[in-house]
């Protein structure tokens, strides 16, 4: 795809003129976080940042032509602003901003309330707040403050055995969102503090988590639960195919012992747990599995250490690494039948069957795409597993995507698990995946794109949105579960995603718009600048502190602007 690259001097005469929608993207902001203020029965805010003055002066502006779009992005600005929580660790002394996913503290989050979780998702939202400090103090928080190093709290949550610091009770992708943040708001002298810091992250995942033995060695491994995806059907698979402490699992029974929470409580009657402690917890199998999902993250958190070791000029051993772990990545979960990435048992369970691919196809087997981890020469060899999200066999449903394949017998999307409903945990990390395979490896599926966007504004409702943490596909109607659940990320994908702003770590950024009709993006700081982007019929403008430095006209190509 050719870069369409114009000098601004040769420009500036035709990109005098100020944005079209600059007045109307703010008014509208206004007008939406009125109308949301007044919303009942939502809970209270975990901070004192849900204010109008907050949020119109730090939130990058939108104006669409799609007025649904428009409001959900606005609403989930305001969500996040609710989640914003001042926190004085007792541990350290020192003062933090964290955000939460759940509101207060729930037993399974760290001390602060913040989850690891969703981190990932809410680092790329969160790098486009203009006030960079709140991102940073979160960062520091999970990677350099006490969650770096204090044990999880043990209690009745805690569904292992396997104690670790609070920062990695969740699988996450911290250091590839940290490294997102700097491209948007660079800081050699922050980065150079906490660079030590991310590598001893990644080497707690290496040592805790890495497979040791088996086919799968070299792999990272994690129990589905803390994957932030419990009951899936690659586990129950997974159990149904062993013997031992997991043998009472099968065909029959799997529904009763492993379909939801309300099913656990009859797993602990087994007499196996009684025969094998430390197989189960709290009714929970202690089940490891290698995943697509945590073996793409921390491909994108080793490829993040080695881009920031040499913007440092520090030893790089991560980019070596990463290639190592894609390749693993390539020909152990790649299944050539199903054309699709499939989870593996760990090589080196100590409990259920080991190095078995669990043969149904999963949302997470889209996650390498999210991190580019596909070599460009081999994008066709698997490329067939975009098919599978347009297809009503595969992912599609009437109201939005599935976590699972509809022709699979154990499909399921009335259980509070991971085995069809869908989570707009995944609807996020989906959406980038495809975005990525469209715009990085020319691949199809753009009407898919925007058609799994519009399902997604849908679901936050019509009359009061709601983001929740789940929904059915079949019925739609809106979200499940807690309200004003920031538990995935929104506004990262409409700036980078659909309206395809690529940040750098050099002073420039390119843009492919996918977004239908005209469009405005402004209050975007970058690089120090503040940057609007306006697209009226196929005219593309830029304006850099309200100065016109770029103008372009706009037929699908990549845009690569010079600050």
């Amino acid at each position: 795809m050719k870069f369409l690259y114009l000098l601004p001097l040769l420009l500036l005469f035709s990109c005098k003129n100020s944005p079209v929608y600059s007045d109307r993207s703010k008014s509208i902001l206004e007008s939406h976080l009125q109308e949301f203020q007044a919303y009942k029965n939502r809970p209270d805010s975990d901070g004192p940042f849900n204010t109008k003055e907050f949020l119109v002066e730090n939130i990058p502006y939108l104006y669409s032509e799609d007025e649904n779009l428009t409001k959900v992005y606005n609403y989930r600005w305001w969500m996040i602003s609710k989640h914003i929580r001042p926190y004085e660790d007792p541990a350290d002394g020192k003062k933090y901003t964290v955000f939460t996913e759940f509101f207060g503290v729930k037993p399974w989050a760290s001390r602060s309330g913040a989850i690891p979780c969703p981190a990932g998702h809410q680092f790329h939202d969160l790098r486009w707040l203009k006030d960079n400090t709140f991102l940073k103090s979160y960062i520091e928080y999970f990677i350099s403050g006490s969650a770096s190093y204090l044990p999880q709290r043990e209690n009745a949550n805690f569904l292992t055995y396997l104690s670790r610091p609070e920062a990695l009770h969740y699988s996450s992708w911290m250091i590839h969102g940290a490294e997102n943040f700097v491209k948007v708001h660079p800081d050699a002298s922050w980065l150079n503090q906490i660079y030590p810091d991310l590598e001893r992250h990644q080497s707690l995942w290496d040592s805790l988590f890495l497979i040791r033995s088996g086919k799968t060695a070299g792999l990272y491994k994690i129990m589905d639960l803390y994957d932030g995806m419990e009951f899936s059907l690659s586990a129950v698979l997974a159990l149904n195919a062993s013997e031992g402490p997991y043998k009472p699992y099968n065909d029959t029974t799997w529904k009763g012992l492993y379909l939801g929470w309300g099913t656990t409580s009859q797993a602990a009657k087994l007499p196996e747990t009684s025969q094998f402690p430390k197989a189960f917890r709290g009714g929970y199998p202690e089940l490891y599995l290698a995943r697509p999902s945590i073996n793409s993250y921390m491909y994108g958190n080793l490829l993040s250490l080695s881009t920031l070791s040499e913007i440092l000029k520090k030893m790089n051993p991560y980019r070596q690494r990463a290639s190592s772990l894609q390749q693993k990545i390539l020909s152990e979960l790649w299944s050539e039948k199903d054309q699709f990435f499939h989870t593996v048992t760990a090589g080196d369970n100590t409990f259920g069957t080991k190095d078995y691919m669990a043969r149904v196809r999963e949302s997470v087997g889209y996650t390498p795409w999210y991190f580019n981890l596909i070599p460009k020469e081999q994008a066709s060899k698997y490329a067939n597993a975009w098919k599978e999200l347009d297809s009503e066999d595969g992912f599609a449903h009437q109201f939005g995507m599935t976590t699972a394949e509809r022709r699979h017998p154990y499909y399921n999307e009335e259980a509070y698990a991971w085995n069809g409903r869908g989570w707009p945990f995944q609807n996020a990390m989906v959406l980038k995946a495809l975005a990525n395979h469209l715009r990085h490896y020319n691949g199809e599926g753009r009407k898919t794109f925007l058609k799994l966007v519009k399902q997604l504004v849908q679901l936050h409702g019509e009359q009061e949105l709601n983001i929740g943490e789940w929904y059915i596909p079949s019925r739609g109607l809106s979200f499940g579960g807690e309200k004003d659940y920031f538990h995935s990320s929104f506004p990262d994908m409409v700036i980078e995603d659909l309206i395809g702003f690529q940040s750098s770590h050099w002073h420039e950024f390119t843009v492919q718009p996918f977004i239908e009709g005209d469009f405005y993006l402004g209050n975007l700081k970058y690089h120090g600048h503040m940057l609007q982007i306006e697209r009226v019929g196929q005219t593309l403008k830029v304006w850099k502190n309200g100065k016109a430095i770029f103008q372009a006209k706009d037929l699908g190509q990549i845009h690569k602007i010079k600050l």
